[in-house]
């Protein structure tokens, strides 16, 4: 099997566990998300929970929704044999990622670890925007290799929840650090991941043409 099609194939897997564990967790498991809201103390806005829970569902749903159209998108498969799937999922994608920087947006100053996370969440959103945006720009100019580049950029935020609760996880349970602490670091950690592993991914594709 081609190491391209490993690499699918495992991504696949993950992006499947992620997406099950994501609406199981915040629709089945845990819809009313008492322990994560438990965490937010000491917050410099009151917090509505009904409608933070309301605007978190719509969050996860298009979240979701971004990451499995993403990957439907770097199928080779689906790019050589379905143009025309391919660009209507392209839309759905590009409107799924608007609709969870929005909710992000109304999310972030109530984030854990108040201000100095509420910005690191906008850096995130604002960069995702801006790659999202991007990509856009250069396959409507039919820079195909460019889109290609800039939309490993854009999907790699898809997987910002994931390496937050990771790094979090690491931190807190691992080195004993406070949970706040942990999960602001993970908003950090999380943006120099998804800006250093695209990169890497580019300049090997590039070398290996």
């Amino acid at each position: 099997m081609e190491k391209r099609k490993i690499a699918y194939l495992l991504l696949s897997v993950v992006c499947t566990i992620l997406i099950v564990y994501a609406l199981a967790n915040n629709y089945v498991l845990d819809p009313g998300r008492e322990h994560f809201l438990s965490s937010k103390t000491g917050l410099q806005r009151e917090l509505n929970v009904s409608v933070w829970l309301k605007v978190m569902y719509i969050h996860v749903a298009f979240a979701c929704l971004a990451m499995a159209s993403g990957l439907l998108n770097f199928s080779k498969h689906t790019l050589d044999s379905h143009r025309k799937l391919h660009r209507v999922n392209g839309y759905i994608y590009l409107f799924s990622v608007l609709i969870v920087l929005l909710t992000s947006g109304y999310m972030a100053p109530y984030a854990t670890g108040n201000q100095i996370s509420s910005i690191g969440f906008n850096v995130l959103n604002l960069t995702w925007l801006f790659t999202t945006i991007t990509a856009f720009v250069h396959i409507k100019r039919k820079r195909i290799t460019l889109h290609r580049a800039w939309m490993v950029r854009s999907y790699a935020f898809c997987f910002n929840n994931m390496l937050i609760h990771l790094f979090t996880a690491i931190l807190h349970d691992g080195f004993g650090l406070g949970y706040t602490s942990s999960y602001t670091i993970g908003i950090y950690g999380s943006i120099a991941t998804i800006v250093t592993v695209p990169t890497l991914i580019n300049r090997r594709q590039r070398f290996q043409k």
